[in-house]
């Protein structure tokens, strides 16, 4: 089995089998719109924006209509950032897990084998972009910051997440994954205090 790829910016998918079926090519924050759902989902979008300005994003969406209108709609509501536009082939098939095919008979990104997706991504130039330092973040670190595990690790997530412009109903690991593109295990106490100054544990 080939080891996964990594990829410094983050992926962004129609729905949760897409990042199943990423997840065990490439090594990547990967994050789901949930279809048209992300029209109404002002923090999922306000993430997106956060990972556009910061590792880049991928959008990878399906070859169908549906799929070229939800990516019409990221290109047009991020206006900062990096993108980069990945397209998967149009190839007529169903999914193993669906009953019938799609409305236009098309393989989603779910439906994609390694290789197609690997050169979607290298055609994309996603491979060469400039590597960005992570850092490694775990619920451990943030639990002996004070951050999860206390009587009021809910607020002070929810100060952070304030500070950093984040969504405030991020999870404790989506919230690891963010920091881990800022800082690192060493750099982790001083980020907290540039932004709770008064949160910091002695």
């Amino acid at each position: 089995m080939k080891p996964r790829r990594k990829i410094t910016p983050a992926i962004v998918v129609e729905g949760k089998y897409d990042k199943i079926r990423l997840e065990s090519a490439v090594d990547a924050v990967i994050l789901v719109t949930g279809g048209f759902r992300i029209y109404h989902n002002a923090e999922q979008l306000a993430l997106i924006r956060y990972y556009a300005e910061t590792t880049g994003i991928v959008i990878l969406t399906d070859a169908d209509a549906a799929g070229f209108q939800i990516r019409s709609y990221l290109k047009s509501t991020i206006r900062t950032g990096t993108i980069y536009h990945v397209y998967i082939p149009g190839i007529h098939g169903k999914e193993h897990r669906k009953r019938l095919p799609s409305a236009e008979g098309l393989l989603g990104v779910e439906g994609m084998d390694n290789e197609t997706l690997m050169l979607a991504l290298e055609r994309a130039g996603v491979f060469d972009a400039k590597p960005r330092k992570r850092g490694d973040i775990t619920p451990a670190m943030l639990y002996a910051c004070g951050l999860t595990g206390t009587p009021d690790c809910t607020e002070r997530r929810a100060a952070l997440l304030t500070a950093l412009h984040l969504p405030l109903h991020l999870s404790v690991k989506g919230l690891c994954e963010v920091l881990s593109t800022m800082t690192d295990a060493d750099g982790l106490e001083a980020l907290l205090a540039e932004y709770l100054p008064e949160e910091v544990p002695q």
